[in-house]
């Protein structure tokens, strides 16, 4: 039975109101409520919660919620979130445009971002690239993130390891070329490192870490040889 549209119109309404209650609980259910029964009036105030929601499961809900709504009317809000002064707004639009998908987003993927000084701007930027570039674009996209290698702590660092294997091989020469010895050692782990889950992916970073600063250690014969 088709809900009347007025009883949808007073659901919708109440959700988005839910949306600012202090609960966090209760924002989930509303960001659900509005997902569930998506309502073209609903994107401005997802979108806009995005930006400033501070729990995390909230955050997933909103971006799924947005998801169920028409792409051609959360695209171009989100595009214009990436542009915010706000961190969060800018990382969790490029977050929401890589669950959406949509490869017109790609434009806005730019250097810019990918090398945002915050580190959530910059991992969220990297998912979107590796699932919003088009064919011909991977190998300058590798170039781009390959100029991170070595940025942060480890989990900004399996951020960016994921974002470049999921290139695949195209990344081959950028990694070879950050193992130069005239690298600092944090890059050349951090690539070396890479590489090894590239080629193993059931390799655990962490492992793959280690068995980098041995390789830099023992210098380029142990490097040939592993």
């Amino acid at each position: 039975m088709t809900m009347p549209k007025q009883d949808t119109i007073t659901i919708t309404t109440s959700a988005l109101q839910a949306l600012e209650n202090s609960s966090s609980s209760v924002r989930l259910r509303a960001a659900l409520a509005v997902g569930t029964t998506p309502d073209p009036r609903s994107v401005d105030k997802l979108v806009e919660r995005c930006a400033v929601e501070p729990d995390f499961s909230v955050r997933e809900m909103l971006t799924w919620a947005l998801t169920r709504h028409s792409a051609a009317m959360t695209v171009p809000l989100l595009l214009r979130e990436v542009r915010s002064e706000g961190a969060q707004a800018r990382s969790q639009a490029l977050h929401t445009l890589s669950k959406i998908g949509d490869r017109q987003a790609w434009p806005a993927i730019t250097r810019e971002l990918l090398t945002d000084v915050d580190d959530e701007v910059a991992r969220s930027a990297w998912r979107a690239a590796v699932v919003l570039v088009p064919e011909d674009a991977e190998a300058e996209l590798a170039g781009v993130l390959a100029t991170q290698l070595g940025r942060g702590e480890r989990e900004t660092q399996l951020s960016l390891s994921r974002a470049l294997i999921a290139l695949g091989e195209v990344i081959t020469p950028v990694l070879r070329a950050a193992m130069s010895t005239d690298a600092v050692p944090r890059v050349r782990h951090h690539a070396i490192a890479t590489e090894r889950l590239l080629r193993d992916p059931d390799a655990g970073f962490e492992f793959a870490i280690e068995e980098a600063k041995r390789v830099v250690a023992l210098g380029p014969t142990s490097h040939e040889e592993s």
